[in-house]
């Protein structure tokens, strides 16, 4: 029959180990507070947020209204068009372009910024960018004038484009996207050039790169259906 005295310590055995398991996750713990502590020491201070005037906000605010008309004429050529490929290419561009302004709006209000504000356009003026795409130095742009310099469709266009069937209307989104499109990469080139904000600058870039290869794509397309112009 075993000894009581050692049937305690069999029973105390358990409680040892959970104990000293314990004191040693507590002392690992322990030093990674101190090492992250200290580790703060020196280090800079966080970036200030972008201003209402900051390239960009303008970036931001512009770029969402660009997306906004593109994400429009994506879905209303990916409901009607027969065509494989195009549809999976407006499906590629209606999801991609209303994820990213989803983001744009997140930075504005993380930000404290209003979703609209200054002239359109305006934040683009001090670029190379904007120099090259018409944007002026000494007079902000209509409503009107931003629309043409960003290549966006008209109210008129936009008409034509819903009422169209077939390859008609194919090759008139294809026409008015890649228009589209053109205008936006100054815009990207612009707050690259201008900004500092990392997301921000990644967009851009990921804007800059994926609609240069989505026009290539609809030039391409542009060919094979026979579009003329």
């Amino acid at each position: 029959m075993p000894d009581p005295e050692d049937q305690d310590d069999l029973a105390t055995a358990p409680r040892v180990r959970w104990w000293m398991i314990t004191l040693a996750v507590l002392g690992i713990a322990g030093v990674a507070f101190a090492v992250g502590r200290f580790s703060t020491f020196g280090a800079s201070a966080p970036a200030a947020d972008p201003t209402t005037s900051s390239p960009e906000a303008g970036f931001s605010r512009d770029m969402q209204v660009h997306h906004a008309q593109a994400i429009e004429m994506a879905m209303e050529t990916y409901r009607k068009t027969d065509d494989d490929e195009l549809r999976i290419l407006s499906y590629d561009i209606a999801t991609g372009q209303a994820g990213q302004r989803g983001e744009m709006y997140d930075w504005l209000v993380q930000w404290g910024l209003p979703q609209a504000g200054g002239a359109p356009m305006a934040w683009m003026a001090e670029s190379d960018a904007g120099h090259d795409h018409g944007v002026p130095d000494d007079e902000p742009l209509t409503d009107e004038e931003a629309r043409d310099v960003m290549g966006m469709a008209s109210d008129s266009e936009l008409d034509a484009l819903a009422a169209a069937t077939g390859a008609e209307a194919d090759c008139l989104f294809l026409e008015l996207m890649i228009r589209h499109h053109e205008g936006a990469i100054p815009m990207a080139d612009a707050v690259i050039e201008l900004g500092s904000e990392p997301r921000v600058l990644a967009v851009a870039g990921s804007i800059r790169t994926g609609q240069s290869a989505e026009i290539e794509a609809m030039q391409s397309m542009q060919q094979r259906l026979g579009c003329g112009g």
